[in-house]
């Protein structure tokens, strides 16, 4: 299944790349802030009726200079909606233990979560920075960042998974796919 999700991605290289020209906005009015770099479920720690974000250092595979620089935190927005993604498809993965059919009913069931908590973590998120000159002024713009920015996660995670958990490549694969099936 990886492997027919991967070969329609590379045939879909061109529509890609139109795809990420057009989710390019030509101005963007906000301030760049430091931001976490690396911002996913794994990061958020849950003690004492309370939430911790931990391991500020960023992706791993950046150069330090480049993990420094300030950014939009739309960026880790992007990472956390990768984030439900991950976790659904890979608890649908786990508990289909290898049998197809039984992912492609759970599967459904997963996702409807991960948009769940998508719609909930955005509109928390959208309601905790209104009127922050981070924020693009324009929704549109920020959404359009937002998509940018978890395909451009969606593309790392092809290239971690590939190196290093070959299994779950079919997870960020299957999220570009998703991402170039919706509109511009």
């Amino acid at each position: 299944a990886a492997r027919g999700a991967a070969d329609e991605l590379l045939k879909r290289r061109t529509e890609l790349l139109a795809w990420i020209d057009a989710l390019v906005p030509d101005s963007v009015e906000a301030i760049k802030t430091r931001y976490h770099g690396d911002l996913h479920l794994g990061q958020v720690i849950v003690a004492q009726n309370d939430f911790y974000i931990i391991d500020f250092e960023g992706e791993p595979a950046r150069e330090l200079a480049e993990r420094r620089d300030k950014n939009t935190p739309l960026r880790d927005v992007a990472g956390m909606l990768r984030s439900f993604s991950y976790a659904a498809w890979s608890r649908a993965l786990d508990r289909a233990e290898g049998r197809e059919e039984s992912l492609n009913a759970l599967l459904p069931l997963a996702m409807q979560w991960a948009r769940e908590m998508a719609d909930s973590f955005m509109s928390g998120y959208r309601a905790a920075i209104a009127g922050c000159a981070a924020y693009p002024r324009d929704e549109r713009i920020a959404d359009r960042l937002i998509r940018l920015f978890m395909l451009e996660k969606a593309l790392y995670e092809v290239c971690y998974e590939a190196a290093n958990r070959p299994d779950w490549l079919r997870i960020p694969v299957q999220g570009v796919l998703d991402e170039l099936a919706s509109p511009v």
